[in-house]
């Protein structure tokens, strides 16, 4: 079978979706397609295709939210360094599901503390969204001071936005802007979720600006004495709060099953400085 004649046709998903569903590995159905005279790369690409438009419309048959596209590092070829030009950036850390990635160096000493004086006489008593209007209120789960910038009110901030879309492929418009948050001792914010509650009614006019939110880089502008992770309660991982580095995760659907589930785990000596960029699915206006 040439390369050329080799289509992912209509009978060709049907054979995928049941062999899978009868318990047959992705591995083995690839093995099968090549022996078959199945390019290798065409074999994965097949099955990729297939069995993710498969398992969605499994998903919103049980009642999920539809996947949606998500920003996503170059990380084909498993690289240690990912080089941006004018910065190159370390990969220290890589799960696929849920899809984390923990960056080093991202930011430099000098732009931690740019962000952190711009921020600190603009800084108030941090406020959540308020699921119920979609404006914001203050919430004892989160016990930080913060502010937002807007998006490109400075040569910084536009400097480290065009950093941020080229490392996640994802439009500058599509991120809304930047927010540095300041955390004194004792200060956390709970496990809670970044993506808009679909059930709340307040969600429509969230969505309006901008669609759903469907990633979030955390980017740590100090490093605190003791404490101040990001912590993922459900799989029991914490990233430490290193100067220059940053963490990044996508949500695919508006759901637990993400496995998005994070907090700030409470600061016990220092303080903790950090700016979150969340990313939307359209372009935030």
């Amino acid at each position: 079978m040439s390369r050329r004649s080799q289509t992912i046709t209509p009978e060709l998903r049907q054979w995928i979706v049941a062999q899978a569903e009868a318990g047959c590995s992705a591995l083995a159905l690839q093995q099968s397609m090549q022996q078959a005279g199945w390019d290798a790369t065409l074999a994965a690409e097949a099955l990729e295709q297939t069995l993710r438009a498969h398992l969605d419309a499994v998903a919103v048959a049980q009642g999920l939210p539809p996947a949606s596209p998500v920003p996503e590092p170059d990380l084909a070829d498993a690289p240690t360094v990912i080089d941006l030009g004018e910065r190159q950036v370390r990969v220290l850390l890589a799960l696929g599901k849920p899809r984390i990635v923990v960056f080093g160096e991202l930011l430099a000493p000098e732009e931690c503390d740019a962000l952190i004086e711009a921020a600190r006489p603009r800084l108030a008593r941090s406020l959540t969204v308020a699921t119920t209007t979609g404006g914001q209120e203050v919430n004892v789960d989160r016990t930080s001071e913060g502010m937002f910038f807007q998006r490109g009110e400075s040569p910084l901030l536009q400097r480290i936005e065009q950093r941020i879309a080229r490392l996640l492929r994802w439009p500058v418009e599509n991120g809304e802007g930047l927010q540095v948050l300041h955390y004194r001792p004792g200060a956390e914010y709970k496990p809670h979720y970044d993506y808009f509650d679909p059930d709340a009614p307040g969600t429509p006019t969230l969505l309006a600006r901008g669609g759903q939110r469907v990633g979030t880089l955390v980017l740590y502008l100090n490093t605190p004495e003791k404490g101040g992770a990001t912590g993922f309660p459900g799989i029991h991982l914490e990233v430490a709060a290193q100067r220059g580095n940053a963490v990044f995760f996508s949500y695919e659907r508006a759901h637990p099953s993400s496995g998005s589930l994070h907090a700030g785990t409470p600061v016990i000596a220092g303080e903790k400085w950090i700016a979150t960029k969340w990313l939307r699915a359209g372009k935030f206006e």
